[in-house]
C-alpha cells in the first residue's frame, strides 16, 4: 500500500496533479490552505467538491498570520493584468511574479504536508509544480524539490518524497494530461480573485486561457458556470 498527501488548492495544476496521484497511489488525503488569499473561499469550495467527488479526506489548514503580509494575493496591492504577449516576456513575468509572491509559502505548505505524511505514514507529498511557473517561481523548480527532499531526510522519521508529475510540463501540456486522465477540470479554479466567475484578466487566468485555446477545447470550468 502506498499513500500520499496532496496539496490541493483547486488550481489547474494541483487538480491535475491530484488526479495523477489518485491514479498512482492506493490512498490520497488532501490539504487546502487558507492563508488569507483573495480566492480562499472559492478555492476551498472547489477543492471540497473535488474531494467529495473522489471520496478523499480533505483537511483545511488556516494560516491566519499570513493575512498581515503584503503582496497582491494577501494584501491590498493591485493584481497585475499582463497581456497575452507579455506572458513570455521575462522581465514582465518576473515583475508580476514578485507582486504575487507570498513569503516562503511553498516551504510552509510542504513542511505542514511533511507532518501529515509522517503522522499518517504516507510515502509521498504531491505538488502541482510545473515547468512554466518554474521559470519565474524558484520554489517550483526541480532544484527546490531535490533540496526539500533532502530536508525531509533529516526533518522526518519516515522520509516522504515529493511527487511532482507536472514538473516537465507547461500549461498546455497540463491541460492535455488533465483531459487524458479525466481530471475534474470543471472544478479547477485558477483565478487570483474570489469569483463568482474568473476575472479573465489576471496572469493566472491568462495562462489558463492560452492553454485551453492552444489545445482547442472550451474550458470545462466556464462551461460548468455557464460562461463559455
Amino acid at each position: 500500500m502506498t499513500g500520499a498527501v496532496t496539496l490541493l488548492s483547486s488550481g489547474l495544476d494541483s487538480t491535475v496533479a491530484f488526479k495523477q496521484a489518485l491514479d498512482t497511489f492506493d490512498s490520497v488525503i488532501c490539504l487546502t490552505f487558507d492563508y488569507g488569499q483573495r480566492a480562499a473561499s472559492i478555492e476551498i469550495e472547489n477543492a471540497a467538491a473535488i474531494c467529495k467527488k473522489f471520496g478523499c479526506d480533505h483537511h483545511i489548514i488556516p494560516l491566519p498570520w499570513y493575512r498581515n503580509f503584503g503582496g497582491a494575493l494577501t494584501g491590498a496591492e493591485e493584481l497585475p493584468t499582463p497581456s497575452m504577449t507579455e506572458l513570455d516576456d521575462a522581465a514582465k513575468s518576473d515583475e508580476t511574479a514578485r507582486s504575487v509572491w507570498v513569503p516562503a509559502r511553498n516551504m510552509v505548505f510542504l513542511s505542514i504536508a511533511a507532518a501529515f505524511a509522517e503522522e499518517h505514514d504516507l510515502e509521498h507529498i504531491v505538488v502541482g509544480f510545473d515547468a512554466e511557473e518554474a521559470v519565474t517561481f524558484p520554489d517550483n523548480t526541480p532544484e527546490f524539490i531535490g533540496l526539500f527532499n533532502r530536508v525531509m531526510e533529516y526533518g522526518t522519521l519516515n522520509h516522504p518524497r515529493i511527487f511532482a508529475p507536472l514538473a516537465d510540463l507547461d500549461k498546455k501540456g497540463i491541460v492535455r494530461l488533465g483531459i487524458e486522465i479525466q481530471a475534474p477540470l470543471e472544478y479547477s479554479w485558477s483565478c487570483y480573485t474570489e469569483g463568482p466567475v474568473p476575472c479573465g484578466k489576471c496572469e493566472s487566468c491568462m495562462r489558463r486561457k492560452r492553454a485551453f485555446s492552444s489545445v482547442g477545447i472550451p474550458d470545462p470550468l466556464l462551461e460548468r458556470l455557464g460562461k463559455s
